[in-house]
C-alpha cells in the first residue's frame, strides 16, 4: 500500500541508524539530539573557555551530549582584511585546554592537507568545511588518522551526491563520518534549506547534522564580510528538528555584534537555552509517533 510505504519512510528518517558515530562521551545516530556549538573564531582562550563551560553546563542539565566548536583559521573569509584567527599553534592549544579542563569533545576545521595530521592530535572530529567538500587529497587524509570527520554539504551540491564525498572517507577504511546541512545558494547570496536534504542523506546510512547558523549566512553582503538573517533560525531549527536530525551545529558567542567573525549570523549565548529547549520538543516529539 502507497499510504503504508510513505509512512514508514517518514519514520526511518528519525529512527536509530544502525551504525551510529561514537565521539568521546557523545553518540551520534542512536535516536538523541547532540549539540555542536561554540564561537565561529578562537578569538582567545578566556572566549572559549567561557562558551564551552557555559554550554556543558547547559546540556548537562538538558541531558544533551555536546561537543565544542571554534576555528583556528577562517580561510575562506570574504575579504583579505577578515579576521581569520590567531594561527595553527595557538588553536590548537585552546582546543586542547578546552578538552582537559571542560571536558568535552572539540571540533575544527581543516583547509589544508599539511594542517591535518598536527590537528588530529588535538581534536575529536576533524570538519571540511563546505567549499571544500570535494576536494579528495583532503577528505583522504582526514579519514586516515581514524577521527570522526564531519562534512559540509557544499551550498553548490545536491544531497544525492554527499554519498561520494562520503566514500572518499571509507575508502580510507574510517566509518566514522557525520554530514552537515548548510543550505543551496539561491541567487547569488542567500542559502535556503530544503528540509528534504536531511531526510536523502539521513537516507545514506550516516548522522546528519543541521548547520543552524551559516543556513542563514549573506556571503559578502555586508561590504567585505558575510551579513545574515538570524531572525529565521529559530524556525529553521524547528523544523530541522522535526525533520529528524542527530545534532545541531551553532555558533554562538556572548556579544555577536562585537564578534571578529560571523557575528550577524551567530545566536547571542544568553539565548541558547531558548533555542535548545525548542529543539528538543520538536526532536523529541518524533519519538511519540515511533510510539
Amino acid at each position: 500500500m502507497v499510504g503504508a510505504s510513505i509512512w514508514g519512510e517518514a519514520l526511518k528518517s528519525f529512527a536509530p541508524l544502525a551504525n551510529p558515530v561514537d565521539v568521546g562521551p557523545v553518540r551520534f545516530g542512536d535516536g538523541s539530539l547532540a549539540l555542536i556549538a561554540g564561537p565561529c573564531a578562537i578569538e582567545s582562550e578566556e572566549l572559549c573557555l567561557s562558551v564551552s563551560s557555559h554550554l556543558a553546563e547547559l546540556c548537562q542539565r538538558f541531558n544533551v551530549p555536546y561537543v565544542f566548536k571554534s576555528s583556528f583559521d577562517k580561510a575562506n573569509r570574504t575579504s583579505v582584511e577578515s579576521f581569520r584567527g590567531k594561527g595553527l599553534d595557538h588553536g590548537l592549544k585552546v582546543l586542547q585546554r578546552v578538552k582537559e579542563e571542560i571536558g568535552v569533545p572539540v571540533l575544527t576545521d581543516v583547509h589544508e592537507t599539511e594542517h591535518v595530521a598536527a590537528v588530529a592530535e588535538v581534536v575529536d572530529i576533524l570538519q571540511i568545511p563546505a567549499f571544500l567538500c570535494r576536494q579528495t587529497d583532503l577528505l583522504m587524509e582526514c579519514g586516515k588518522h581514524g577521527n570522526a570527520v564531519n562534512i559540509k554539504k557544499g551550498q553548490f551540491l545536491a544531497p544525492e551526491d554527499m554519498k561520494f564525498a562520503v566514500e572518499k572517507v571509507a575508502e580510507t577504511g574510517n566509518p566514522r563520518v557525520l554530514v552537515t546541512e548548510r543550505g543551496a545558494l539561491f541567487g547569488y547570496r542567500d542559502l535556503v534549506v530544503d528540509m528534504r536534504s536531511l531526510v536523502v542523506m539521513r537516507a545514506q546510512g550516516k548522522p546528519v547534522i543541521f548547520d543552524a547558523t551559516h543556513s542563514v549566512q549573506q556571503m559578502g553582503a555586508s561590504g567585505g564580510s558575510s551579513g545574515g538573517l538570524p531572525q529565521f533560525i529559530p524556525a529553521q531549527v524547528r523544523a530541522a528538528a522535526a525533520v529528524g536530525i542527530d545534532g545541531l551545529f551553532i555558533e554562538t558567542h556572548p556579544d555577536p555584534d562585537h564578534a571578529l567573525s560571523d557575528g550577524s549570523n551567530m545566536i547571542p549565548l544568553d539565548h541558547m537555552e531558548k533555542i535548545l529547549k525548542m529543539a528538543l520538543a520538536a526532536h523529541n516529539s518524533n519519538r511519540e509517533l515511533q510510539s
